[in-house]
């Protein structure tokens, strides 16, 4: 899966502290995942929000790379720093929402990894997508955002245009691709189940819509 697992993300540690430059440097190549979904009006604005969390996040690591190694440093930093004001600031909003997207990448992945689908008509992923905006965005988004993500998931493309599209329009067998979805899916999700259980620790998730 070719731009799946270009960029590995690091195994995550015991004591669930996930440094920040290496994850930003691998999270940084799955924005263009949007592009393999097609329908520009409805993922446009997801990957560019992507993009733009990963780029926020990055200015904070860049200001003092010592002080914000870690995720949970950012966290705890930007939580003194901005008192009140946080969680809804700085790069701690950025993550929670960075977590959704990627939540939504991998929940879409999975369901396709394990074979969910529409028996008659199995080669569509309007069921993977469905699950997955139900999951990772659906409650934070408002009525009108909402009515938009489900009306698109009847413009995704084909499952096998979905996995040719993953591995840089090269001709795969569908098991093989499926195989490397595992991996991914397999390698990013403890690192994700930690970045949310830290925000839950933190008291730091935030309920409001987009």
């Amino acid at each position: 899966m070719a731009l799946l697992l270009e960029h590995e993300f690091k195994p995550l540690p015991a004591d669930k502290q996930i440094e920040t430059l290496p994850f930003l440097e691998a999270v940084a190549h799955l924005p263009p995942f949007f592009d393999c979904l097609g329908t520009p009006i409805v993922y446009s604005p997801v990957k560019a929000d992507l993009t733009g969390n990963i780029k926020k996040i990055r200015a904070v690591y860049d200001s003092n790379p010592a002080k914000f190694k870690t995720l949970q440093n950012i966290l705890e930093v930007e939580k003194e720093l901005h008192g009140s004001a946080w969680p809804k600031t700085g790069a701690t909003l950025a993550l929670m929402w960075l977590k959704r997207g990627l939540k939504f990448i991998l929940v879409l992945l999975q369901s396709i990894s394990d074979g969910e689908r529409d028996e008659e008509h199995p080669n569509l992923i309007r069921v993977n997508a469905l699950k997955a905006y139900e999951i990772a965005l659906k409650k934070y988004h408002g009525w009108m955002l909402q009515k938009l993500f489900t009306g698109s998931v009847y413009a995704l493309p084909y499952k096998s245009d979905l996995l040719k599209a993953l591995e840089k329009g090269k001709e795969v067998k569908e098991e093989e691709s499926i195989e490397k979805i595992h991996q991914f899916v397999t390698r990013v999700t403890p690192i994700l189940d930690a970045i949310y259980e830290m925000y839950t620790k933190m008291n730091a998730e935030l309920s409001y819509k987009a």
